[in-house]
């Protein structure tokens, strides 16, 4: 259990560098950002005839525009040695510098993205290879199932993978209270069918629940199917363990419902998408196995059809309705 001075230890710690990585994102002068300037010069026009001061002006970026975006050059490029001391850390299997193996882990599942990393990590321990490459200057990318449709677990350049797929062991379950313990490498249909047979079920239920992974799924705060019954994954994980950017490992792998002992650190990480750091272990309350499932398909003529549906199933229903989701003509057709 981490104690409270450590809480407030680390909690400093995070506030102080996350601060600092966030606001010294400064635009390169070589970048082609239009679409950057055009929402500036829009809040700097809005204080210009009247709308505030351009401290209270909120302005954020949308559009498909490409970017050029550049490799910083404070990052240290790979060689031969660090390759020999991931082979000494991890063992020869684990370290992949396979191009069949390095093409599928550089580009995401639609294809739409592409990265060029020339080496891919499998740990099987929580072990020093963020320490390692922070002494270094190496850039990393953490990568669990990668089934995200956004992009977010391919390297940009050549960013060191380090792919959580060999840490999916199942530590502990409860079945008194049904905290499941396991690694952040974890198939979540893995875990569906570990827990079936023990008369439970995973709070969260995805498509890509064949591949993707449990560390991955908090890491990006999944949602899924069952969130009208049981919420986001901010409500059902009760504690996890991860390593920082500089190697310190956090323990916050607490198994209690109700932990009023000061911050509760574990929010920052879900739904971080690993920016500080990388989730490694996760505990996480699972409900009992429904004692049955009854599905509904209903046609509805527009949009407004199906809000008034889920009102009334809503009411109706109570908690006892687990997912509620549409689809369109196209959809069917398809």
């Amino acid at each position: 259990m981490i104690k409270l001075m450590d809480k407030w230890r680390i909690t400093n710690h995070l506030l102080k560098h996350s601060s600092k990585l966030l606001f010294d994102r400064r635009l390169s002068a070589n970048s082609h950002n239009s679409v950057f300037r055009s929402a500036l010069e829009c809040s700097e026009s809005l204080v210009k005839r009247g709308f505030g001061n351009a401290s209270t002006i909120r302005y954020r970026c949308f559009g498909s525009e490409a970017t050029k975006f550049e490799r910083n050059a404070a990052f240290s490029t790979l060689n031969s040695e660090d390759v020999s001391y991931f082979k000494e850390l991890l063992g020869e299997k684990s370290v992949i510098q396979d191009e069949d193996v390095l093409l599928a882990a550089n580009e995401d599942w639609m294809r739409k993205y592409r990265g060029s990393s020339k080496l891919l990590l499998q740990p099987r321990t929580t072990n020093e290879i963020l320490k390692y490459c922070n002494s270094r200057l190496l850039a990393v990318v953490p990568q669990g199932g990668n089934t995200g449709l956004v992009g977010g677990s391919v390297p940009v350049f050549d960013e060191v993978i380090i792919n959580m797929g060999s840490m999916n062991n199942i530590i502990t379950f409860d079945k008194g209270s049904g905290v499941l313990v396991c690694e952040a490498g974890c198939i979540l249909e893995n875990l569906v069918s570990f827990l079936d047979d023990h008369g439970f079920i995973m709070p969260l239920d995805l498509g890509a629940k064949g591949s993707c992974q449990i560390g991955g799924n908090v890491s990006t705060n999944a949602g899924g199917l069952r969130l009208v019954r049981y919420g986001s994954l901010h409500g059902n994980v009760l504690g996890l363990e991860a390593v920082l950017a500089n190697g310190d490992v956090i323990d916050m792998l607490g198994t209690l419902r109700k932990d009023n002992t000061g911050y509760d650190l574990k929010h920052l990480f879900i739904g971080s998408e690993g920016s500080l750091g990388i989730v490694t272990k996760v505990s996480i309350h699972t409900p009992p196995k429904l004692s049955s499932v009854n599905l509904a398909f209903l046609a509805c003529k527009d949009y407004f059809s199906c809000q008034k549906l889920l009102r009334e199933a809503k009411r109706k229903l109570g908690e006892i309705l687990s997912a509620f989701e549409f689809l369109d003509n196209q959809s069917m057709d398809l």
